[in-house]
């Protein structure tokens, strides 16, 4: 899998969701390889947005196309300030990857020191994180070079979310997310997507 990240400011999220609805309905279906993106707007106005490919081959085809080259011309004048662009073709599922039945997404961003130990765990507790916050439908991450990260969790609704993430640990978890938490360098960024915009090919 291959994942582009676009992060940015914008003023308008309603407008900027009619671009993407657009996309969907009038560019996906030529987007050879286009797996599904998750996306939407912060309250502060923070627009984040993955979209999955098969192949970075076919996200290349795709960002060639005359097409794409005019949409997105045209939908980054909704985007102020810089606009921030992260390519992953090392990504990393959990639970079986994202979901359109999610009521809230969080994006995360941070930076690990040990991309290898990170997937280790993710491995290990995968399978007994279903029973202790059933609220986590699955997540993705897209990793870069320098150990940076973009990650994508998907849940049922934000006060499943919240009521979760006061939940008391079973202890053989708690030393998994202890170990997971010293990997990471620095502080995690959090964005909510509130409104989650979900698409899939149809």
């Amino acid at each position: 899998m291959f994942i582009q990240v676009i992060k940015g400011r914008t003023a308008d999220a309603g407008q900027l969701r009619a671009a993407l609805d657009r996309w969907v309905d009038e560019l996906a279906p030529g987007a050879q390889g286009w797996l599904g993106t998750t996306a939407g707007v912060t309250e502060d106005g923070t627009f984040v947005n993955l979209a999955r490919f098969g192949s970075e081959e076919a996200a290349r085809a795709n960002s060639g196309r005359p097409e794409q080259h005019q949409w997105w011309m045209e939908t980054s004048k909704l985007i102020s300030g810089d606009i921030v662009f992260h390519d992953s073709s090392e990504v990393v599922s959990f639970l079986g990857g994202g979901s359109d039945e999610a009521g809230f997404v969080q994006i995360i961003e941070g930076r690990t020191r040990d991309v290898a130990r990170m997937r280790e765990l993710n491995d290990l507790y995968e399978a007994r994180f279903t029973d202790f916050r059933p609220d986590v439908l699955g997540g993705i991450a897209a990793l870069y070079d320098d150990g940076a990260f973009t990650q994508a969790i998907y849940f049922t609704s934000e006060a499943a979310a919240r009521d979760g993430e006061r939940k008391q640990p079973p202890a053989e978890l708690k030393e998994l997310f202890d170990e997971e938490m010293a990997l990471y360098e620095g502080d995690l960024a959090f964005y909510d997507l509130r409104e989650p915009w979900l698409f899939s090919p149809r």
